[in-house]
């Protein structure tokens, strides 16, 4: 009866053990996940950018915007200059609308550029 009882004890802690072995892997596992994840996240979510990356990746509006600045311009001058209300030079620079082609000429004119320098500045 002994034997049969220290045979079973040791079964059971082999089992106790092949358990908590199981469980560690497991954990272990669910840890590096967790680690990944965070990584990708902050990889993901890191925007910052050179002043070069980010004058790639101005938008056309963003671009008007600026040019129009740097000549200290408002809206109502550029719109009048134009014949067009102030409205849609605000849209033209919030991205909510794009300038026709002529508009477009006209503004290069207006801010002293060539026109292609206003579309090679755009993402």
């Amino acid at each position: 009866m002994e034997i049969a009882s220290t045979e079973v004890t040791r079964t059971v802690v082999v089992w106790l053990f092949m358990v908590l072995l199981a469980l560690a892997r497991i954990v272990v596992f669910i840890v590096i996940a967790v680690l990944l994840i965070r990584a990708l996240l902050k990889y993901l979510g890191d925007k910052k950018a050179t002043p070069e990356q980010q004058v790639i990746r101005k938008s056309l509006g963003e671009v008007l915007k600026d040019h129009r600045q740097r000549c200290q311009m408002t809206q109502e001058f550029v719109a009048e200059n134009l014949g067009v209300s102030r409205q849609a030079v605000s849209k033209w620079e919030t991205g909510a609308a794009e300038p026709s082609t002529s508009n477009l000429l006209a503004l290069a004119k207006l801010y002293g550029v060539d026109a292609g320098e206003l579309l090679r500045s755009i993402q």
